[in-house]
């Protein structure tokens, strides 16, 4: 059986139970990854639970309880089980950001089950060479803006260390000021959570850079290993200080992910059209699709 009361809060200092059981399983998708669940507990509230070598994930949004299928060694009881409890606490979406493997095998052992993809949450993963070099045609566009980018703008890049975190600190206030996040909800709480990443940098597997303008701090971000061959960036952000300052700051965070990784995973668009359309600019290499289990009505 699998009960409520066998999930507990995620918190800094489940870091290595994380990691380790992330080492015989590694993850895809960048809403399982240890950093993005405490920088976004104070939306998502993340618990979890660990039962037959399964790690058993699940958030809380606006009051909604939805789980995450097993991740460990494969366990029909448990799979039922999480079903029998996921559909007792939550809502018409009880089980989500199942990936296709766990699709399949869910199917198999519970027939019918209405499983559906869920755009809005696939992830864009890009050739990091791709994203550092913007090879052919297909980049011309933006191969030209970060070109003005570098003939205009006095630049120079930087690690973010523990020297210069109190600064990128007060970049974020100003990025804050600039984008009006007290005014919308959804940048209120990604601003919480990237200052959260930025006072907790050194108990994350976390690293990030910075891009000065005319000396003055215009744009940074933050990312760190998702699996063996693939990056995670979590956070971008700019000032206007410069026309092209995102499209360099994602160029020469690429340039230096790609002497270790294969790929980057850019995280979702959340089904934001604007979002989507600036992503798809990029030419994805492919995308890590999820499916959610939808109640029958």
């Amino acid at each position: 059986m699998l009960e409520q009361e066998d999930f507990q809060p995620v918190t800094l200092a489940d870091r290595d139970f994380f990691t380790r059981h992330y080492a015989l399983y590694p993850q895809t998708h960048s809403d399982n990854t240890f950093t993005n669940m405490v920088c976004w507990n104070h939306y998502a509230h993340y618990r979890y639970a660990y039962v037959s070598r399964n790690l058993i994930i699940a958030s809380t949004i606006d009051g909604t309880t939805r789980f995450r299928p097993p991740i460990g060694p494969r366990d029909p009881a448990l799979l039922k089980a999480l079903i029998r409890l996921a559909s007792e606490v939550s809502d018409y979406e009880p089980v989500v950001l199942i990936d296709p493997d766990t699709a399949m095998w869910m199917r198999e052992i519970c027939c019918g089950m209405n499983l559906i993809p869920d755009r809005n949450h696939f992830e864009y993963v890009y050739r990091a060479a791709d994203l550092a070099e913007l090879p052919g045609k297909q980049y011309l566009t933006i191969r030209h803006q970060i070109n003005k980018f570098r003939r205009n703008c006095a630049y120079a890049l930087e690690p973010i260390t523990a020297e210069n975190r109190e600064e990128v600190m007060s970049f974020l206030v100003k990025w804050c000021e600039w984008k009006g996040c007290e005014n919308d909800p959804v940048l209120a709480h990604e601003k919480d959570a990237v200052f959260f990443a930025i006072d907790h940098f050194n108990e994350l597997d976390i690293r990030g850079l910075l891009i000065r303008v005319n000396h003055e701090m215009a744009a940074i971000s933050l990312f760190e290993p998702l699996n063996a061959d693939t990056a995670l960036v979590h956070f971008e952000k700019g000032l206007p200080n410069c026309e092209g300052i995102y499209k360099a700051i994602n160029a020469e965070t690429a340039g230096l992910l790609a002497k270790t990784f294969t790929y980057i995973n850019r995280e979702s668009d959340l089904g934001v059209a604007g979002l989507r359309e600036a992503k798809m600019r990029y030419h994805p290499h492919h995308m890590v699709e999820v499916y959610s289990l939808k109640r029958d009505s």
